[in-house]
């Protein structure tokens, strides 16, 4: 059962309430925000943005906080590819846009397994996060990041 089923209602008016105190943040280079039909979130990131730390990604670690995550922000907008060598904890990849609009969401890859997994279409960027947490809170394709690594003249939700 996911928090959302557990905390029932509270959840909904938790999750509803941040959208205004997130917006009211602004951008983080230590936090991304999503936003969709289930509300607004802020998780904290690491980013992944030179072709060591993109290698390196999250392999090797035992655990990743509960609303933790690593940004993998491209050159250029192109068909991506991920995998999970090494990678000892599931994982939910949500592969974005140049726009930062979430395009296809993979969840719970799974652990050490070297399948390629594909973004299908074009992608800008791939957020990491633990394994089930995207269906946990309603996170969809069709969801927007806001990022400061994100271009923000492209952006559908730009930095204020």
């Amino acid at each position: 059962m996911g928090i959302l089923q557990r905390l029932g209602g509270a959840a909904a008016i938790l999750v509803a309430s941040l959208g205004p105190a997130i917006a009211g943040q602004g951008c983080s280079a230590s936090a991304v925000d999503l936003r969709g039909d289930f509300g607004t979130v802020r998780m904290r990131t690491e980013l992944a943005i030179t072709p060591d730390e993109q290698a390196r990604g999250l392999m090797y670690r035992e655990e990743l906080p509960r609303l933790g995550s690593m940004l993998f922000v491209n050159g250029r907008e192109r068909p991506l590819s991920f995998w999970m060598r090494n990678t000892l904890i599931p994982l939910d990849m949500l592969f974005i846009d140049d726009t930062g609009t979430v395009v296809r969401i993979h969840e719970n890859a799974v652990p050490l397994d070297e399948t390629p997994i594909s973004s299908g279409e074009p992608a800008l960027a791939v957020l990491e996060i633990n394994g089930g947490l995207s269906a946990e809170l309603g996170i969809e394709e069709g969801a927007v990041l806001r990022s400061p690594a994100m271009p923000q003249d492209s952006a559908a939700w730009p930095c204020d």
